[in-house]
């Protein structure tokens, strides 16, 4: 089968993100006492969302101090505003598949569990050349991936079928969340986590470039 639509996942599909989120929750976490973190810790962490984040960099004996959680949550949210752009960059081959998919017509959308007005601004800002027929982070109803509902509107919006959607993504999140939506899983190893975790999740294929992708639409 051939697919009409693509939805992306953002943070480690499209932009290699991690050393910006990586760098801003060290602030956060010698402000509390914590060392930080390598990058290889901070890809798994990663990924569902800002509060997943925080209580998986925070030792264990911290993650009950809710007062303490919400003021780190606070603390990171300000300190990604201020560096959010300084080494995330989109990640080799991928401005070339968008615009491929913008002369080809293939609409395409973005769906993360990054907050929706935020995310607003980092696909305007690093990936305004292309086009994005929807882009949707985490609202204030709060729901996020592997919750399909977003993943639903979108398809919605866009008039397909979510069997017609080719949904692209980097973590066992992501792979969760094509199943639920009925949406074929393509899962990306250049991103944050391993092969293996997204064939174990669902993925259905794995697309080791970003050109490959545009061996499963219709032309």
């Amino acid at each position: 089968m051939t697919y009409k639509a693509v939805i992306f996942d953002l943070d480690g599909t499209l932009l290699n993100t991690i050393e910006d989120l990586l760098d801003s929750m060290d602030v956060v976490l010698a402000e509390v006492g914590v060392a930080g973190h390598d990058v290889e810790s901070a890809k798994v962490y990663v990924g569902d969302g800002l509060r997943s984040y925080v209580l998986r960099a925070l030792p264990e004996a911290m993650r009950g101090d809710e007062e303490l959680v919400s003021r780190c949550c606070q603390r990171f949210a300000q300190e990604y505003a201020k560096r959010w752009h300084v080494k995330t960059r989109v990640y080799e081959g991928v401005a070339e598949l968008l615009t491929e998919l913008d002369r080809r017509s293939v609409p395409a959308a973005v769906l993360t569990n990054k907050p929706d007005e935020f995310t607003q601004v980092i696909v305007g800002k690093l990936l305004g050349r292309w086009q994005f027929a929807a882009v949707r982070g985490v609202r204030a109803d709060g729901v996020k991936k592997p919750d399909p509902a977003g993943a639903l509107e979108i398809a919605a919006t866009l008039a397909v079928l979510p069997a017609q959607c080719l949904y692209v993504g980097d973590t066992n999140t992501d792979m969760r969340t094509a199943a639920a939506a009925g949406m074929f899983a393509g899962g990306v190893p250049w991103g944050y986590r391993p092969a293996s975790e997204l064939l174990e999740n669902g993925a259905e294929i794995l697309i080791d470039k970003p050109l490959q992708l545009l061996d499963l639409l219709g032309r």
